[in-house]
């Protein structure tokens, strides 16, 4: 019976891991189908990325004003 104590924690680790692995590959094959995203999603990321476009123009082209006047 002493012995039975000292192996619990022996044993309870090893299983503990094996059922942790396996919730885990059970979660895993419910996200592994993506879904279809949605029209209006792709038409804001669209437009957002039309937006960070114009604002990286108008940065690069107040850079190129600035070290103008500066020289």
């Amino acid at each position: 019976m002493d012995k039975l104590i000292y192996l619990l924690p022996v044993l309870a680790c090893p299983i503990m891991m094996g059922a942790m692995m396996w919730f885990m590959m059970r979660g895993n094959n419910a996200a592994a189908t993506p879904a279809q995203p949605d029209p209006n999603t792709q038409e804001a990321i669209a437009v957002l990325r039309a937006e960070i476009a114009t604002l990286r123009a108008a940065q690069s082209g107040q850079a190129h004003h600035t070290s103008d006047s500066a020289a």
